[in-house]
C-alpha cells in the first residue's frame, strides 16, 4: 500500500511541474536556466515513477 501512495505522490508533484513549466512559459521574464531546471526536475519524477512501477511490477 505504501508504493501506491507514494507513487501517487510523485504523479501530483510531475503534474504540478508540468503546469509550473506552462507557467514559466508563458512568462517572457522567465530564463531559459529556470525552465530547463524545472524539466530536469519533472524528468526526475517521471525516472521515480518508471523505477517504482517496474519495482512493483516485478515483485
Amino acid at each position: 500500500m505504501a508504493i501506491e501512495s507514494h507513487l501517487a505522490e510523485l504523479e501530483k508533484r510531475h503534474q504540478a511541474l508540468e503546469q509550473e513549466i506552462n507557467e514559466a512559459l508563458t512568462h517572457p521574464s522567465t530564463d531559459d536556466l529556470t525552465i530547463a531546471e524545472l524539466k530536469r526536475r519533472k524528468l526526475h519524477v517521471k525516472d521515480e515513477i518508471a523505477r517504482l512501477k517496474l519495482d512493483a511490477s516485478v515483485h
